[in-house]
């Protein structure tokens, strides 16, 4: 298999994983704490990744330097998948997934702002297209209520979070000083998982552990070993392989994999006219897949 089609095959389980994180979470938000449930999650995603660092590359001197670093990268890390969950106590799933789908067009916003990163034009006109598939699915294609722009509670707490996940994806490269990318990422889950710690200390100590439905210990070992561990291995395989903005493309898969998860598991489909959005995303997808030169103007 070519390695670029090995890459695509890669991102497309990537964005079905991710996927699954929202579909799970919606069952099990409202169960546990989320910052007890990330908490857990992050020392169990640190302990895979730690476990493959030893296997493999071996902790570096180097990545311990300015361990400061950590501390940042995990506190927009963390920000994100607490206001993720928090999210979810309140907004479907499908879309959810469709304010994810924004999170590219934040991420072009800061990388410019940080690394001076520039668009193509194919690009923007891409991030355009998606940004209205995924208003149209968050308003659940009610064109008064977009015009009125009422958003729900919990599609905005998520939109919050989506906002420091834009900041970290630039934030990674900025801050990277040339250590291996495994070692990289459990340096930052494990500083994540201490920041949680000591910040939800309190709702661990609350949470009544023996009492927690089965569907919260699913999403919470769906989310450290196959949103974590697994999805940061198809995301290294894939950037080798393909450019970053093909990468990147993969998002606006979420809110389809959403509504395939959302099926697979007993829930309803949305109205054929939210599914028009969906369209509009899937397109955006198709056009970043395209290559094309750099825009500066």
């Amino acid at each position: 298999m070519k390695p670029a089609y090995a890459g695509h095959l890669a991102m497309l389980a990537f964005s079905l994983l991710v996927a699954g994180s929202f579909a799970l979470g919606v069952l099990s938000a409202n169960d546990i704490s989320p910052m007890a449930l990330n908490a857990v999650r992050f020392w169990i995603a640190a302990g895979v990744i730690g476990a493959t660092v030893l296997a493999t590359t071996g902790m570096q001197r180097q990545a311990l330097a300015a361990p400061w670093r950590y501390v940042v990268l995990a506190g927009f890390f963390t920000t994100y998948f607490v206001l993720m969950f928090e999210g979810l106590k309140t907004a479907p799933a499908v879309s959810a997934a469709a304010v994810f789908t924004l999170t590219p067009v934040l991420t072009a916003l800061f990388g410019w702002l940080l690394l001076r990163q520039v668009l193509t034009r194919r690009m923007a006109l891409a991030l355009g297209v998606g940004a209205i598939g995924a208003l149209w699915v968050i308003f659940e294609a009610d064109f008064d209520a977009l015009l009125r722009f009422e958003i729900g509670r919990g599609e905005l707490i998520y939109f919050c979070g989506c906002i420091s996940h834009a900041v970290y994806t630039p934030m990674v490269r900025k801050l990277h000083r040339g250590e291996p990318a495994i070692v990289y990422t459990f340096c930052t889950l494990l500083a994540g998982a201490m920041i949680l710690t000591v910040l939800g200390w309190g709702d661990l100590r609350e949470t009544d552990w023996a009492s927690l439905p089965g569907i919260v210990w699913v999403t919470i070992g769906y989310t450290a070993v196959f949103a974590s561990a697994a999805t940061f291995t198809l995301l290294q395989f894939a950037t080798l392989r393909l450019p970053s903005s093909k990468v990147m493309a993969y998002t606006y898969l979420t809110p389809s994999w959403v509504i395939a998860w959302g099926t697979a598991l007993g829930g309803g489909t949305p109205a054929p006219a939210v599914l028009l959005g969906v369209g509009l995303t899937i397109i955006a997808l198709l056009l970043l897949l395209k290559d094309e030169h750099p825009f500066t103007g």
